[in-house]
């Protein structure tokens, strides 16, 4: 008798539980995916996310510091809506109104620093796009995939898997153990320049724009000022981003970031690094939230047998 339970156990739970080693793309559809953080690399990942057919929901803080705004969907904060090579982001008030805006095939954005989000969603999988080198919230509870992106998670305790983004040979590896290589406080080397690239406020104060994003500038050319400060092209080429003007900015803050390749084009789409990242959380999703899933109805079956005693 207990080897006829056993069986008939083993068969109504293959019965149950209909998720399979493969996403569908009827379950692809139905996969409820947040992101904290619509900057530049959130931004990327959230593109390539719902591009792929995913219910992708972003959030972000009230005052968004974006240098590269023109590629960042957090500038919805601001403008109410902000589309990314051929994907719009739209700002709403409150939680509830996500699925009209799924329904208008948009991405819907909240401002929400406290996370608060998720218990409203419900996310199949939670991405800290935040690039904060710390960990400043996110909890391997909060959804069955949670993947954190850069330094300050560790993969088994944070979040389920870690994103390497750091320039170079292992850019968009899945670290399952351990966590990101270390924050260098240098940027990543375009036509071999480095920190020549970026610009920096130079005290406490109001940002003030001389030149937009897009502008050819010179060594030397001021291209904002704080409080009269000048703050001046360290290198010769095109602004790719700039803080928005008016931003209130401390000394030291990232202010903007100019390409030495000169191609305008790259102002207004998605980097090879965005790009990269996108496709590493792709692949972290389909591979890892399947067996999630499936891990999470066993148990639920299991508790269901144990309740009715079968």
């Amino acid at each position: 008798m207990k080897k006829k339970v056993s069986w008939f156990h083993s068969l109504t739970k293959d019965i149950f539980i209909k998720e399979k080693d493969l996403l569908t793309y009827q379950a692809i559809g139905q996969t409820r995916v947040l992101i904290r953080g619509a900057g530049e690399m959130g931004s990327g990942v959230a593109h390539c996310l719902f591009k792929s057919g995913f219910k992708v929901c972003l959030t972000d803080i009230s005052r968004p510091l974006a240098v590269r705004r023109l590629v960042s969907f957090c500038e919805a904060v601001y403008d109410r809506e902000k589309t990314l090579e051929g994907v719009t982001a739209v700002r709403i008030s409150k939680p509830s109104e996500m699925f009209s805006v799924w329904q208008e095939e948009k991405i819907p954005l909240l401002v929400d620093s406290e996370n608060k989000t998720k218990n409203f969603l419900n996310p199949h999988v939670l991405i800290d796009a935040i690039l904060a080198k710390r960990n400043i919230g996110t909890n391997i509870t909060d959804a069955p995939l949670v993947v954190g992106l850069g330094p300050g998670f560790k993969a088994g305790k944070d979040v389920h898997v870690v994103i390497e983004t750091n320039r170079g040979h292992n850019l968009g590896r899945l670290i399952f153990e351990g966590g990101a290589e270390p924050n260098t406080g240098v940027p990543g080397i375009i036509a071999g320049y480095g920190l020549e690239r970026v610009i920096r406020a130079p005290r406490d104060g109001k940002f003030k724009l001389l030149k937009d994003i897009g502008d050819r500038v010179s060594e030397g050319e001021t291209v904002a000022h704080v409080e009269g400060e000048p703050i001046r092209a360290n290198i010769s080429g095109v602004i790719r981003g700039l803080l928005r003007d008016g931003t209130e900015v401390s000394k030291g803050l990232k202010a903007g970031d100019i390409d030495p390749r000169g191609e305008r084009s790259y102002c207004t789409t998605i980097s090879e690094k965005a790009r990269a990242l996108g496709g590493s959380v792709l692949g972290a999703i389909l591979s890892q939230l399947p067996q999630r899933l499936r891990g999470k109805s066993e148990q639920l079956f299991d508790s269901i047998v144990k309740h009715y005693r079968f």
